[in-house]
């Protein structure tokens, strides 16, 4: 079968801290797809991962800020003003723009102007990665064009949208997929028999995260000069937990020798940093920044210990299953986070890692304290967690799922 030309519309490309898209592009395009990558933003960190170079898909680029590109709206506004899909795109916006008014809304109806008066040529296909913005792109793109879309729904754009939002999408899309059960059935909720939703977790490149054969030190944190290296990947953000990891850390006992490192960037980095500072933990802690995947892979290798203290923020947001923790996982590093979204679909307690209550920095810090001072325990979690890994976390399965999926649809069209 001939695989047709698939324009996928992301919030922003390329971001380290979207790894998962990356891996999921390239796997489609070593499918056979061929892919056109659209994006609203921008790329704004100064690296990139090798995932990202070797994507051959062009990339363009939308308009972030309708009025830094005003000739580029109006001449797309003029070119659909008589089609009919204009009237029929004109009219979800209507009703979106009643339930929420805000600029946000006009903005994504004149990116998705300027996407279906710029259509690449030969495209038949539209498929949005996040269910909040750039599926309001998609969508009123799809009605402009009169062409099907789908949706890969993640963690932030299925907790802080509106049902009544997410309901439209999911009956307007031909299908989403999302990557873990908890997302899953939050949508299948929404959805009510009227659409399809499938699960399907993102799963590692294995090839590029391979198996770490290097016996880890056995340090358990008696001896100041052998620390045991904490580790933790993510973007400074309140969902991520910082502060309750950061306070666990502080409860830890004084004479235990134990290091912590992170990596990331994010707007709250200079926060947490002032954080660890007032609980006296400045000569304990490293701020690595963000680091390209090689780098990354590295850290994973010369850590001990794996934190991560997910939560759900104010504002509904959460992760899913955080892709570092999978990472962190492939490479036999013991691994301790929260109980919430699908962390536990991957960290089964006291057997494939450490779990505990969200928001509780006692908890956190008695399970850290655990971990540094048994290396047995490690060692025995960051087994079964890479079997884990290994066994059930290969994103080919994932890119054979969407393979399916788009082909399912060409077949019918037929």
């Amino acid at each position: 079968m001939q695989h047709r030309k698939i324009v996928v519309v992301l919030k922003g490309y390329p971001r380290l801290s979207e790894t998962f898209i990356a891996q999921e592009l390239l796997g489609l395009e070593r499918a056979g797809f061929d892919l056109i990558l659209v994006a609203l933003r921008r790329p704004t960190d100064a690296k990139r991962h090798p995932v990202h170079d070797e994507i051959k898909a062009p990339v363009h680029y939308l308009p972030e800020y309708l009025h830094e590109e005003p000739l580029r709206v109006v001449r797309s506004l003029f070119a659909y003003l008589l089609r009919p899909g204009f009237w029929r795109a004109l009219g979800s916006l209507a009703t979106d723009i009643r339930r929420d008014f805000t600029r946000n809304r006009a903005r994504r109806f004149g990116q998705a102007l300027v996407l279906a008066a710029e259509w690449p040529e030969g495209a038949s296909w539209l498929h949005a990665h996040f269910a909040h913005t750039p599926a309001s792109v998609t969508r009123y793109a799809s009605q402009l064009r009169g062409l099907p879309w789908s949706c890969s729904a993640h963690a932030k754009d299925i907790w802080t949208s509106a049902d009544w939002d997410l309901a439209g999408k999911l009956s307007s899309a031909r299908w989403t997929v999302t990557c873990t059960k908890a997302g899953f059935d939050r949508l299948k909720k929404l959805a009510n028999g009227n659409s399809s939703v499938h699960l399907s977790y993102h799963g590692l490149d294995l090839d590029r995260f391979g198996g770490f054969g290097e016996a880890r030190k056995q340090h358990d944190g008696s001896a100041p000069a052998e620390p045991v290296i904490v580790l933790s990947v993510g973007r400074a953000v309140e969902k991520k937990g910082y502060d309750t990891l950061l306070e666990a850390l502080a409860l830890l006992p004084g004479d235990l020798a134990w290091r912590f490192e992170h990596i990331g960037g994010g707007e709250e980095l200079e926060r947490f940093k002032a954080l660890a500072q007032k609980l006296g933990l400045d000569g304990r802690v490293s701020w690595k920044g963000a680091l390209a995947q090689e780098e990354v892979l590295e850290h994973y290798r010369c850590a001990d210990i794996f934190a991560l203290a997910c939560r759900i923020a104010a504002n509904g947001d959460r992760d899913g299953l955080p892709n570092v923790l999978v990472e962190a996982a492939s490479q036999r590093l013991a691994c301790v986070s929260t109980d919430i979204s699908g962390v536990p679909e991957l960290l089964s307690p006291d057997e494939t890692g450490l779990l505990v209550p969200t928001e509780d920095p006692i908890a956190l810090a008695q399970a850290l304290e655990r971990l540094i001072r048994d290396p047995v325990l490690r060692a025995r979690l960051g087994d079964a967690a890479e079997r884990r890994v290994r066994g059930n976390f290969d994103h080919m399965a994932s890119i054979g799922q969407l393979k399916e999926l788009f082909e399912r649809e060409w077949q019918a069209a037929e």
